[in-house]
């Protein structure tokens, strides 16, 4: 493995690390009231990267409340959409001239791969904001005939408005801290809403800069307030605030549970984008050039901690010997290394604890019978490194059948007809994605029908576009990303009836 001693960083991203942050209030980078800070870590290493204040319920409040002015008062609610969008779009802009600053801070704080951060992560996120702009100044309401038995001979002007819904509290994972960021704060802000923003603990870097690039860009005060904070505490008191309008989060089901809970108060909108255990079904027809290659990547990209990961695998009988051992090889051929190493291709898992987590799934797989043909180990070393592993000789009442593992696990299961693969494929609690790899179109339809899954990709999997809505059915979710029905989720319709 590479030392990480030889690895370059740029300049800034060393002076950003080697800073004390603050959180973003009303404009201003303040302590938290505690005084409280928390650090974060290097995954490939272990050690210290940066230290952050750590907000709790009093700091929530004083960015709620910070919100709320801006909502209603100030620069923001008397600004045109269009100005709203220029804004959003030019924020785009900062985040493409600082691209190898959020690449490589991004890399640090979370572990994955530079070569994907550059490539994924941050245009992702530049692409998001600019797509949202050009939808602040579309958001339309309508006007509509109505025909009132009960007034007969009178005449109506009817139509709706298509409004802000206030504040909105935002919690984001670590697996995509930056991209997830873009996915939640574009269509909020696109629709007029102002904005409390609680990045995960351990990885806060990436929103950070963004805050201080959100200002840059010219955002009223108070528009944007990021706090980061632990779960339990900051992101509790953000779900429980009875000026909070709405709450999004995107994390664990259990975790999306308790923001329920917190919510009910003053029965704000949520929005939850939720776990997953996609299943990724490949028939032998499939060009299996394209079938094997994609399933490994739908599984091991981003080390495993995606959603709607391919983690379970079903494989035609006749095929299964064939995808199951090329799935195992490219794992064996995998270069696994610290994420700023350009050669590495799957990092380290972003914490001690996930490493823990996902070891413990795996010693369990093997408890119960299952045989690894890749993978299966730790890896010797600093960081929080598990080899790209493959299990077979499962079956579907297994844990690491069932559980959401969340890191590069897959099971693969042989089946014999389409029908019988179906009732498996969607006996699970999540319904976040799915795969197809076949060459038959009929049978891709039937397929992309049949499944109970949110996205359902054919002959490719993890495409991710602003314009192409993503979340989940069942346990996985309430509501959408990206695409113009997220916009939904961010406004509210009012009616407006005048007699004429």
């Amino acid at each position: 493995m590479t030392a990480i001693a030889d690895l370059p960083v740029d300049p800034k991203v060393k002076e950003y690390t080697a800073r004390r942050w603050e959180l973003l209030i009303d404009g201003d980078w303040v302590k938290a009231k505690s005084e409280q800070t928390f650090q974060t870590h290097n995954p490939a290493t272990g050690e210290l990267l940066a230290e952050c204040a750590q907000a709790d319920e009093v700091d929530i409040d004083r960015a709620v409340r910070a919100a709320r002015r801006a909502f209603e008062t100030g620069p923001w609610p008397a600004m045109t959409a269009t100005e709203r969008g220029r804004l959003i779009w030019k924020l785009g802009d900062l985040v493409l001239e600082h691209l190898e600053e959020f690449a490589e801070l991004e890399t640090l704080d979370n572990g994955k791969p530079i070569s994907v951060t550059r490539a994924v992560d941050v245009p992702l996120t530049a692409e998001l904001f600019q797509y949202m702009a050009g939808w602040a100044n579309k958001l339309e309401g309508n006007t509509i005939p109505l025909s009132v038995p009960y007034t007969p001979g009178a005449m109506y002007h009817a139509y709706t408005l298509r409004e802000p819904l206030g504040v909105v509290g935002q919690i984001i994972p670590w697996n995509f801290p930056l991209l997830m960021a873009a996915w939640k704060l574009g269509p909020a802000l696109a629709g007029g809403n102002t904005v409390v923003f609680k990045p995960a603990e351990h990885t806060p870097l990436t929103a950070l800069r963004l805050g201080e690039l959100i200002m840059e860009a010219g955002f009223p005060k108070g528009v944007v307030n990021v706090v980061p904070g632990p779960g339990p505490i900051a992101g509790e008191a953000l779900a429980a605030h009875p000026d909070v309008d709405k709450i999004a989060f995107t994390g664990s089901t259990a975790v999306g549970k308790r923001i329920i809970g917190a919510a009910t108060g003053n029965l704000k909108k949520v929005t939850l984008e939720l776990g997953g255990k996609s299943p990724n079904v490949v028939f032998a027809d499939a060009d299996m050039d394209q079938a094997i290659p994609g399933a490994a990547s739908a599984i091991f990209f981003n080390h495993g901690q995606v959603c709607s990961a391919g983690s379970r695998l079903y494989v035609e009988d006749s095929a299964f010997d064939e995808v199951t051992e090329g799935v195992a090889e490219q794992a064996k051929q995998m270069k696994v290394g610290p994420g700023m190493d350009p050669a590495t291709e799957m990092g380290p898992l972003v914490a001690e604890e996930q490493l823990d987590r996902v070891w413990d799934y795996v010693e369990s797989g093997f408890a119960e019978g299952a045989r690894a043909l890749s993978g299966g180990r730790k890896m010797d070393g600093p960081g929080y490194f598990i080899e790209p592993t493959v299990l077979v000789d499962t079956n579907p009442n297994m844990k690491v059948v069932r559980e959401e593992i969340f890191g590069p696990v897959v099971t693969a299961h042989p089946f014999s007809r389409e029908n019988d693969v179906l009732p498996v494929a969607n006996d699970t609690i999540y319904g976040l994605g799915s795969g197809i790899w076949t060459k038959d179109l009929s049978r891709a339809h039937r397929m992309a029908e049949r499944l109970h899954a949110g996205t359902v990709w054919v002959n490719c999997y993890n495409v991710f576009d602003a314009a192409l809505p993503f979340g989940g059915y069942k346990q996985s979710g309430w509501g959408r990303e990206m695409g113009h029905e997220v916009l939904n989720l961010y406004t509210q319709i009012k009616s407006v009836c005048i007699r004429l």
